[in-house]
C-alpha cells in the first residue's frame, strides 16, 4: 500500500515541478515587463498652418530638423492600414506584442535557408524599436525591443500602437510618419490613396534608404509589388487590382511640402508659438492662384520689385488670401519681408475717406462744386499731379480723376485731426512724421499697411461700419461707425465709374489707385459687394521703382484678382434709402458750391443740443435741436437727407424717424458744417 502512495506521488511530481517552474517563469517574466521602464511616449509632431476647410497651408519641421506630421488614423486610407496589418503584422489585433508564430516561423526559414528570410518583428515591436530608435540586428536589441512591446501593450490600445508607427514610421531621410513620407513621394494626405500608393507607403519603412522611389526605383518597385502580392493573398484587394498597381508608375522626385501664405503662417507661429496647430480663414485654392498671379505679376518690373496682394470678406472680416511678398525666399527682392504689414504711403488711396466724411458731415455732395485752382494752405502749396487746374469740378470728378487741390481743401475743413480720428475708428494703425497730421496726409503723407487699406475700405464696402481683418477663425470684431452708410454708398458709386485703362473690364468695381511720392508704392484697393482687395507694388527697401504708377501696374493685377474671384464683380447694394440723390441744381444751396478758401477763417457753425453721443426720446416724432456760431441759413441733415432746408433760426424741430442711430447735421449759410451722432429711443 505504501508503495503504491510512493510511486503515486513521484507520477505527479515532475508536472508539477513543470507548473511550478512555469508559474515561477510566468511571473518573472510579468515583473520584468512591469518594471520596464519605458521612453516617453508622448510625439513632438510639426507645426501646422491649415486653411478654413482644414488643408495644409504650410507645415514646420520639429526640433531635430525632422518632417512629422501628426496623423489621426481615423483620417488614413482604409486600405493602407489593411495592407499595412497584411503585410507587417497578420495577428496584431489578437497577440499581447509579441507572436512566437512569426518569431518560430523566422527562425525555421532562417535554419532552412541559412539567411533571414522573414522577420518575427510585430508592429508594437516595431514601434518599440521606433521611439527608442534602438538597435536593429542583435539579440540585445531584440530582446529590448520584446520588453518593451509587452510592456506597451499592457498601457496602451492597439489604436493608441497604431497611431505611434503612423507617427514614427522611418519615410527616408528626414521624412517621419505615415503623412510626411505621403505628402513627400505622393503629395496628398494619405486619407485617400491609390493601391499603388498605399503599397510604396507601407514598404518604404522598411528601408527608407535603399527603397527611396528617387534613387532607386528597381528596388522601390520590388517591395512595392511584394506589398501588392501579400495584400491580394489576404483579400484586402482584388487580384486583378494588385496588377492595375504594378503597373502605376513610382514618384520621380520627393516633392516639397506645402508652403502657402508663409509670410501669414510665420506671423501666426511667432504670435501664439505653444500652438500645434493653427486654424486660418484662408481659401488655399484663392491663396494658391493668388501667389501664382503675384509671380507672374513680376514679369515686367525690375529685379528688386516685388508684390503683395490681400483679399478679405467685408461682412465678416475674414481674410480669405495673403500673399506678403510674390517670392518669399528671394533675397534680391526681400521677398522675406511682409508687405501686407509693412507701413508704406498710401498715396492717392486715402481720397475716397476724405470724401465719404466730408459727404456724412454735411460738408458737401458728390454734386458739391469744388475749386480745383492753386491756392496756399499755410505755405503748403499742393499741385496736381499733372500740373494742370480745372477750375470748377464736382466732389464726384475730382475724386475719379483724383484731383490734389480740392481733396486738401476738404481735409483743411474737416481738419487733420478728424481724419486721424476717422482711421483709428476703422481700426487702422496709421503714423505720421513727428505724430502731428497735417494737411498732406490727405495725399498720402503717413504710413500705413496694405492690410489697413484693405481694412478701411471693407468699412466702406460695409455702409461705414468698420471690421476687423482677421486671418482667425475666431478673430476680435469691431463695430465702430466710420461714416454714414449714404456716404459709404455714394463713395461706393462714384469709385465704380471711375475712368480706367481700355484694357481693363469695364466692371461695376469700386476701386481707388495710389503711387507714392517719388514713384515708391503703387497701390489699388477695390470692393464689390462680397470681397475686398488690395494690390501693393514697389521695392522692398523702399527706394523708387520710375515710372510705376498705381493705375497702370497695381489696377491690372486687382482686376486679375476679382477674375480668380469669379466671373466678375458682384453687384454693389442698392442705396439707403435716405441717400441724398439729385442733380447740382436740386440741391440745397449750401450743397452747391463749396466754402470759398480765404484769409480770414470763417466761424464753424457748432451743434449746441441735443450734444454727441446722446440718447433722446422722440416727442410726437420731433427732436429739439440748436445750432451756435455759423452763419443762417441753416440746412438740416439726417443720415445725409436734408429734412430742413434754409432755416434762419437757430432753433428747429426736427422730425426724425426712430427709433435707432441716427447722424444729425447741419450746415450753414457758407457751406460749413457739424455734426453729431445721437441715439433715439
Amino acid at each position: 500500500m505504501s508503495g503504491r502512495r510512493f510511486f503515486g506521488r513521484a507520477r505527479w511530481r515532475a508536472p508539477l515541478l513543470a507548473l511550478g517552474l512555469g508559474l515561477s517563469l510566468w511571473a518573472g517574466v510579468e515583473r520584468w515587463v512591469q518594471l520596464t521602464q519605458l521612453p516617453p511616449l508622448g510625439v513632438e509632431t510639426s507645426v501646422e498652418v491649415l486653411a478654413r476647410d482644414g488643408a495644409l497651408l504650410r507645415a514646420y519641421t520639429v526640433a531635430d530638423g525632422r518632417w512629422r506630421l501628426g496623423v489621426d488614423p481615423a483620417r488614413v486610407d482604409a486600405t493602407y492600414l489593411a495592407m499595412l496589418v497584411a503585410f507587417e503584422d497578420q495577428r496584431f489585433y489578437s497577440h499581447s506584442g509579441v507572436d512566437p508564430f512569426a518569431i518560430l516561423r523566422a527562425v525555421a526559414q532562417a535554419a532552412r535557408h541559412g539567411r533571414a528570410v522573414s522577420g518575427g518583428s510585430t508592429l508594437t515591436m516595431q514601434v518599440a524599436r521606433l521611439i527608442e530608435e534602438g538597435p536593429t540586428g542583435t539579440w540585445a536589441g531584440k530582446l529590448r525591443q520584446i520588453r518593451v512591446a509587452l510592456a506597451l501593450e499592457r498601457v496602451l490600445s492597439k489604436e493608441e500602437i497604431l497611431a505611434l508607427y503612423l507617427h514614427h514610421a522611418p519615410m527616408g531621410g528626414n521624412l517621419e510618419g505615415l503623412r510626411a513620407g505621403s505628402f513627400a513621394w505622393v503629395g496628398r494626405e494619405p486619407v485617400r490613396l491609390t493601391e499603388a500608393q498605399a503599397a510604396l507607403l507601407v514598404a518604404l519603412p522598411q528601408a527608407p534608404a535603399a527603397r527611396a522611389p528617387d534613387r532607386h526605383s528597381v528596388r522601390a518597385r520590388a517591395a512595392r509589388d511584394r506589398v501588392l502580392a501579400r495584400a491580394a493573398a489576404a483579400g484586402v484587394i482584388s487580384q486583378g487590382a494588385a496588377e492595375a498597381a504594378r503597373s502605376e508608375a513610382l514618384p520621380q522626385s520627393r516633392r516639397p511640402f506645402p508652403a502657402l501664405a508663409p509670410h501669414l503662417a510665420d506671423r501666426l507661429r511667432t504670435a501664439n508659438p505653444e500652438r500645434s496647430f493653427h486654424r486660418t480663414t484662408i481659401d488655399a485654392h484663392l491663396q494658391q492662384a493668388l501667389e501664382r498671379l503675384a509671380q507672374a505679376s513680376l514679369r515686367d518690373l525690375p529685379p528688386q520689385a516685388s508684390v503683395a496682394l490681400m483679399v478679405a470678406d467685408p461682412g465678416s472680416g475674414a481674410i480669405l488670401a495673403s500673399v506678403g511678398s510674390a517670392e518669399y525666399l528671394d533675397p534680391a527682392r526681400k521677398g522675406f519681408v511682409d508687405m501686407t504689414q509693412a507701413l508704406r504711403s498710401p498715396g492717392s488711396t486715402l481720397k475716397p475717406l476724405i470724401y465719404g466724411l466730408a459727404f456724412s458731415d454735411g460738408l458737401a455732395h458728390p454734386e458739391t462744386l469744388l475749386d480745383d485752382r492753386p491756392a496756399r494752405f499755410a505755405g503748403y502749396a499742393p499741385q496736381n499731379f499733372d500740373r494742370m487746374f480745372r477750375g470748377p469740378v464736382s466732389a464726384r470728378e475730382a475724386l475719379q480723376i483724383s484731383l490734389n487741390l480740392p481733396v486738401v481743401e476738404l481735409t483743411q475743413a474737416l481738419g487733420p485731426a478728424r481724419v486721424m480720428a476717422a482711421l483709428r475708428a476703422a481700426g487702422v494703425r496709421a503714423e505720421v512724421p513727428g505724430d502731428v497730421p497735417g494737411l498732406a496726409i490727405s495725399l498720402g503723407g503717413m504710413g500705413v499697411s496694405l492690410e489697413g487699406l484693405v481694412q478701411l475700405y471693407a468699412a466702406i464696402a460695409r455702409g461705414g461700419e468698420a471690421v476687423t481683418l482677421s486671418a482667425e477663425p475666431d478673430g476680435p470684431g469691431l463695430r465702430q461707425r466710420v461714416m454714414s452708410a449714404e456716404a459709404a454708398w455714394q463713395l461706393g458709386d462714384i469709385l465704380a465709374a471711375a475712368p480706367r485703362p481700355a484694357r481693363l473690364p469695364d466692371w461695376r468695381l469700386a476701386f481707388k489707385t495710389g503711387t507714392s511720392y517719388g514713384h515708391r508704392d503703387a497701390l489699388a484697393i477695390g470692393y464689390d459687394g462680397a470681397h475686398v482687395a488690395g494690390v501693393w507694388v514697389g521695392r522692398a527697401d523702399g527706394a523708387p521703382v520710375p515710372g510705376t504708377f498705381g493705375v497702370d501696374v497695381a489696377a491690372p493685377v486687382l482686376f486679375d484678382i476679382f477674375a480668380h474671384l469669379g466671373t466678375g464683380p458682384v453687384a454693389l447694394p442698392p442705396a439707403p434709402p435716405a441717400t441724398l440723390v439729385m442733380s447740382h441744381s436740386d440741391l440745397p444751396a449750401p450743397l452747391r458750391q463749396f466754402g470759398h478758401r480765404g484769409t480770414a477763417q470763417p466761424e464753424v457753425p457748432q451743434v449746441a443740443f441735443p450734444p454727441d453721443g446722446a440718447a433722446l426720446f422722440l416727442m410726437d416724432g420731433q427732436v429739439l435741436a440748436r445750432v451756435e456760431r455759423g452763419q443762417a441759413p441753416f440746412t438740416w441733415f439726417a443720415n445725409g437727407a436734408p429734412i430742413l432746408r434754409q432755416s434762419h433760426e437757430r432753433e428747429a424741430q426736427l422730425a426724425l424717424d426712430g427709433p435707432g442711430f441716427v447722424t444729425l447735421s447741419v450746415v450753414d449759410g457758407q457751406g460749413l458744417a457739424a455734426r453729431v451722432e445721437i441715439e433715439l429711443r
